[in-house]
């Protein structure tokens, strides 16, 4: 029973990170499901690209504060605000990785997950067009 609990967390810890990047007009985010996967790291990665550090730095602080808003939880590590390159949220079970465009291009984290299962997010603002 307890592993379905964690399972409705996670889903629901990504759904709010998504929301979060959506508040500050994060572009093309991805959604892997590694639930599926043996040996994967945590239940979800988020991957989201920035247009500059400054919208990077607002992302990665819409998602802090999206997540603690609504569930309470802060992130068990932050890594990259120094480098204003590649910001990392760590939730444990859902990560939450923020990039500037070249260097998402650069680590294609969804080529390294490739097995898992992708979700492409559709940009709300596509859909008003």
């Amino acid at each position: 029973m307890k592993s379905t609990l964690v399972r409705q967390d996670s889903d629901t810890l990504a759904d709010v990170a998504v929301r979060g990047l959506q508040e500050r007009k994060g572009v093309d985010i991805v959604v892997l499901n590694l639930k599926e996967l043996k040996n994967a790291v945590a239940d979800y990665f988020i991957i989201c690209s920035a247009s500059s550090d400054t919208q990077l730095d607002a992302l990665a602080r819409s998602v802090e504060e999206e997540v603690e808003k609504t569930t309470g939880q802060n992130p068990w590590q932050t890594e990259g605000r120094t480098n204003r390159e590649w910001v990392l949220l760590d939730y444990v079970d859902v990560v939450v990785h923020v990039f500037l465009r070249d260097r998402r291009q650069f680590y294609a984290l969804e080529e390294l997950w490739g097995d898992a299962d992708i979700t492409h997010v559709a940009d709300p603002a596509e859909a008003v067009r």
